[in-house]
This record gives C-alpha cells, sequence and structure tokens, in this order.
C-alpha cells in the first residue's frame, strides 16, 4: 500500500508531457491545436464550429521578407485591420513575426492573428481568427501559433497519399509534388519548374467550397475559372459540355490559348468534376504542337481520378 501511494505521489508531480504538435495531411506545417479545435476536412489547417479558424500556408524560403513587410501597419490598416500589436518573436528557435488586430468583414467582426515564420527552407503563414461567441480564448489561440512546427520534406508518395484524391492512371505524366494538402502538379519531361509550355503540365485540385447550383451556372462557373487562371491570354473555347459520367456531373472545356509569360501558342483542356459539397477542377495545358498526343492522355488521367 505505501509503495502504491508514493508511485502516485511520484506521477503526480512529475511535469506533464507536452503536446506534441498535430499535421494536417500533406503539410509541413502544423501546430498545437487549442483544445476546442480540430482538424479540417475543407482546408489545411483547424477550425471550431462556433467560429474559430488557423490556416496553415507554405510559401517559398525567400517570400519571408515581402510578407512581414506585408505587415506594415499601414498597409493592414488599408486592409481593413485594426491592429492591436506587431511583434518580433521567436517560435522555437526560428524568428516570427505576430500580428494581432480586429477585422470586419460583411458586418461581422473577427479578432484576427497573422503570423510568418521564417525556416530555413521554407515560410510559413498561419491566419487564425474567431467570432466573438467562440470558446476558443485569445491566450489560447496565441499560444496555438506560437507553437507552429516545421517538419522535414515529404516525399512525393506520402503526398500524393494525403490528398482527398487518388489517380488511377498516370499516363506517362510524372507527380512533381502536392499542394496545400488538396491540389497536385504533374508535368511529363525531366523539368520539376517548368515555366511556360515547354512541357505538358496537369493541376489537379479538390475545392475547399461547395459547387455552383446545377444548370447554366456551372457553365458560366467553368468559363470563369479557365478565363481568370492568370496564366492564360487570348483563350478561344473550342468545346465547351457538360455531362454525366462516374454518378458525376462533368464539364469539360478545350480551348486555344496563349502563355501569358511567353507568348507560345497553348492547348487547354478543363474538366470540373461536380460533388454536393465540392468539386474537382482539372486543367492541362500543353504546346499545340503536341496537342493530338496529349489530349488523349489528359483524358485518361482525368478519368482515373477517385475520390479517396
Amino acid at each position: 500500500m505505501i509503495l502504491r501511494v508514493l508511485v502516485l505521489l511520484l506521477a503526480a508531480a512529475l511535469p506533464a508531457a507536452a503536446a506534441e504538435p498535430v499535421f494536417p495531411p500533406g503539410s509541413r506545417l502544423g501546430l498545437v491545436p487549442p483544445v476546442e479545435m480540430t482538424r479540417s476536412e475543407r482546408f489545411t489547417g483547424f477550425e471550431e464550429p462556433r467560429g474559430a479558424a488557423i490556416t496553415l500556408l507554405e510559401m517559398p524560403q525567400e517570400a519571408y521578407e515581402e510578407l512581414t513587410r506585408g505587415l506594415d501597419l499601414d498597409v493592414l490598416k488599408g486592409q481593413g485591420l485594426t491592429v492591436e500589436s506587431r511583434e518580433d518573436v521567436s517560435v522555437g528557435e526560428r524568428p516570427a513575426v505576430l500580428v494581432t488586430g480586429d477585422q470586419e468583414v460583411d458586418g461581422i467582426r473577427l479578432r484576427k492573428w497573422v503570423l510568418v515564420l521564417r525556416d530555413p527552407t521554407l515560410t510559413g503563414f498561419a491566419v487564425a481568427q474567431r467570432l466573438n461567441d467562440s470558446p476558443v480564448s485569445d491566450e489560447a489561440m496565441r499560444t496555438a501559433l506560437l507553437s507552429l512546427s516545421v517538419r522535414p520534406p515529404l516525399s512525393v508518395d506520402e503526398q500524393l497519399a494525403a490528398l482527398p484524391f487518388r489517380i488511377g492512371d498516370r499516363a506517362g505524366f510524372r507527380p512533381v509534388r502536392a499542394m496545400g494538402g488538396n491540389a497536385v502538379f504533374l508535368t511529363d519531361g525531366p523539368a520539376d519548374q517548368v515555366a511556360a509550355a515547354e512541357q505538358p503540365i496537369l493541376i489537379l485540385a479538390r475545392s475547399n467550397g461547395p459547387p455552383p447550383p446545377p444548370g447554366p451556372q456551372r457553365d458560366a462557373f467553368a468559363n470563369a475559372a479557365l478565363r481568370d487562371s492568370g496564366i492564360l491570354d487570348k483563350v478561344v473555347i473550342e468545346r465547351s459540355e457538360s455531362f454525366r459520367q462516374k454518378g458525376s456531373e462533368w464539364h469539360e472545356i478545350v480551348a486555344r490559348a496563349v502563355d501569358s509569360r511567353t507568348g507560345q501558342a497553348v492547348v487547354v483542356t478543363q474538366t470540373l468534376r461536380f460533388a454536393p459539397d465540392h468539386y474537382l477542377r482539372m486543367l492541362g495545358i500543353a504546346r499545340s504542337d503536341v496537342r493530338t498526343a496529349v489530349l488523349p492522355r489528359f483524358r485518361a488521367v482525368f478519368d482515373s481520378v477517385e475520390a479517396n
């Protein structure tokens, strides 16, 4: 009996083990979330149903200086953020900048935090916000952000396994990297960084939000998504149609365009696959002179994609 009491007293005297950071699937960034928050299934980060969220984003290492300059008080004020504090902090051994303030969006007042962290391999960017009636306290949110951690780079296979969909037939395309836990970039050729369209490229991404309603709005949505991509000029649509396949509504566009960075003539195919609560956007771009060989391969990839 005495031995048992001593064991219990010794256990009570030991410090509680520090909570381990939680890493969203496919993300190198993780943190110890407030107890009220869980990992989101809609975006890379954490959320609480009464109005609190933390979003994590990996940026290139060289983005740190630009992002921290963007946290200038006048710049933030112009974006509608009333800044309470801007601090230089240390997150582990990594330097970071933390901004705390309030912002009104569509008449709703939000408590907001922005953290930018410098790592030798990337820049960590975290945005946290909560409504007034959320049970997550200011102190809990700040503590969570200051627990931001960076894990080693994931292999391509690990990144693919974390996606909310799987590709059954890669049709000879090579996955290069996953992005944001919900998208993947593929190409065919030796280069990982593809400028213009010297190599065919494929981007597959699942949305974080619901699709537009069925009907003409989906056609308009698909056209706007293609024209507003930011990398295409002089888009001429050759074919735009909706159809049903595998129990879902699909929308497909084939178009000619010009790469906005180089003026290279390209062929583009965009396929949207709609589900009740999300949609999958699949975009393929290649030089016009290889369209006959590449378009069937794009189609093989698109047709093989299934939800996890």
